[in-house]
């Protein structure tokens, strides 16, 4: 018998690289065992160039850039067809405050790690890392091995 409350939230963060595929491949199977909503989001920073005048930025062929980008992702991650039960967003702003942010009232935030060294994530900051420590829900961190598998 299903309980008869709201769906349990899974948001899953996909920026294109290998590591997010996996982690929303695990999004998907978990919430499809948990009767659950996926929420894929593809967060996506406004890119400016600063001359003389100040920034020049096109934020519509940006966010139009971002949709369709994220909607071949979608395509290739989901090639045997896309399950009913998942949501798309982009959403223009810093990828870890976004997915913080998209935390709020979800059952998990699952992240894909990209292994980075202690340095290197020390001196760029590392999306997956922030989530962890400032998220309002369990994180997951999945990392994808080179045989194309989560771990």
């Amino acid at each position: 018998m299903q309980p008869s409350g709201p769906r349990s939230r899974v948001v899953v963060g996909v920026d294109g690289s290998p590591s997010s595929y996996a982690a929303l491949r695990w999004a998907a199977g978990y919430a499809r065992l948990v009767d659950g909503v996926v929420e894929a989001i593809h967060a996506w920073e406004t890119p400016s160039v600063v001359g003389w005048t100040g920034p020049a930025i096109d934020p519509e062929f940006d966010l139009q850039q971002g949709r369709e980008r994220f909607a071949e992702e979608l395509r290739e991650v989901f090639a045997a067809g896309r399950p009913a039960y998942l949501e798309e967003h982009v959403v223009e702003g810093d990828p870890s405050e976004v997915l913080i942010r998209a935390s709020e009232g979800a059952e998990l935030l699952v992240v894909g790690g990209r292994g980075r060294g202690g340095f290197a994530r020390a001196m760029l900051g590392s999306v997956s890392q922030r989530c962890a420590q400032h998220a309002a829900c369990p994180v997951v961190v999945v990392r994808h091995d080179h045989d194309g598998h989560a771990r």
